[in-house]
């Protein structure tokens, strides 16, 4: 069996580089890794970490171009890659503009689709945009559904996929996290509070970024005791805002994105997390890193309920006070980092692939289900 995976994006490369390896294990089955380009620094430097590359590159970046401009570059170089190739699968993952080109290239070239990530909403189609929409419409472009959790399940089923194809697996982001993290590193009493901020999303470009350095500054300056690591999403639209509230501040470090296993182990120093990546809001609960969303609603709904993470906003006045209270309340604290993992086990490479080989007639049965303690 041939397998495609089509990637462009930091989150992507993480989380798709252990089914990656897992595929890679399976004798038989050749796994072929085609890059958009879409994060052009950051894709190569993530693969890395798990010692990949890609096998294709279409380069498709260019300064200052469009969602649109975007989107038809890697419809068109994927065709071209999938007419040379012709795998029997092609797998995507998550929301990105990637996700939706590639699986649309495969569905042109009567290809099937695999969906890694698939199930997760909103309910909203503008918020994330595009994400909410690009992650709909590659579930329906799939005819394999590798749903994270029984609640990404349960919406897929809801909008009228077939229960066959859905299986739910687990987070590939866990395994990812749980590969590199190491173990939890607690700060001792009295010591300084380390809290990271990564922020990106396209809702909140603009003036809700500002406000969201406003908030972290304000933090800052009422308390002696917490210091500040913000990894800077290349984005000129991030860099911009957050420079000019933030920058030369003391105890905030603006720092260039470091790779995903040094910031996975920061984020096991760490005592608190600021962040609107949905990715991250997963990573942390399995370090057992208090998470406060810069978000008013997420996709990751489990995360909420299970009590490791809490929706903020993007109000100044919030953010400081949210994150002030968490550090002063060891009771409050304690619960969210103690919440544990509701998204995934470690386990969610090796059952997708269980699943694939199902599906695809080349395993008898299929994996078990992944329990997560938060159900629909």
């Amino acid at each position: 069996m041939h397998v495609a995976l089509v990637l462009g994006t930091r989150p992507e490369a993480t989380k798709l580089a252990p089914v990656i390896l897992a595929l890679r294990e399976q004798a038989g089955v050749e796994a072929t890794v085609i890059s958009t380009g879409q994060h052009r620094e950051l894709l190569p430097q993530t693969l890395a970490v798990f010692g990949l590359r890609a096998d294709v590159d279409l380069a498709v970046m260019a300064a200052r171009q469009t969602l649109t401009q975007i989107t038809t570059r890697v419809l068109d170089g994927c065709a071209r890659v999938f007419a040379e190739l012709r795998p029997d699968v092609v797998l995507v993952h998550g929301d990105t503009t990637t996700t939706l080109a590639g699986a649309l290239a495969a569905f042109y070239a009567g290809l099937p689709v695999g969906h890694v990530e698939a199930g997760l909403r909103t309910g909203d189609r503008w918020s994330p945009f595009p994400e909410e929409m690009n992650r709909l419409l590659a579930d329906r472009l799939a005819t394999v559904h590798f749903a994270p959790t029984a609640l990404a399940a349960a919406n897929l089923r809801r909008e009228g996929v077939a229960a066959a194809s859905v299986f739910v697996t687990g987070n590939t982001g866990i395994d990812a996290v749980r590969m590199v993290a190491g173990p939890r590193r607690r700060r001792p009493a009295g010591s300084t509070r380390l809290v990271l901020v990564e922020a990106h999303r396209h809702e909140n470009l603009g003036e809700p970024m500002a406000r969201i350095a406003q908030g972290v500054v304000a933090l800052v300056r009422a308390r002696g005791d917490v210091e500040v690591e913000w990894s800077l999403h290349p984005n000129p639209a991030v860099q911009q805002p957050v420079r000019r509230v933030a920058g030369g501040e003391d105890r905030i470090s603006l720092i260039d994105p470091p790779a995903f296993d040094v910031w996975a182990r920061r984020m096991a120093e760490a005592d608190v997390l600021l962040t609107d990546s949905g990715g991250m809001q997963e990573e942390s609960t399995a370090i057992g890193l208090p998470v406060l969303v810069l978000r008013g609603e997420t996709e990751r709904p489990e995360v909420i309920a299970s009590g490791a993470g809490r929706l903020v906003g993007t109000e100044s006045a919030r953010i400081a006070s949210e994150t002030a209270r968490l550090l002063d309340d060891p009771a409050a604290y304690a619960r969210m980092a103690e919440a544990g993992c509701a998204v995934g086990d470690g386990q969610a490479a090796r059952r997708t692939v269980e699943a694939l080989l199902y599906h695809m007639g080349h395993a008898a049965q299929a994996p078990e289900a992944f329990a997560s303690a938060v159900v629909d």
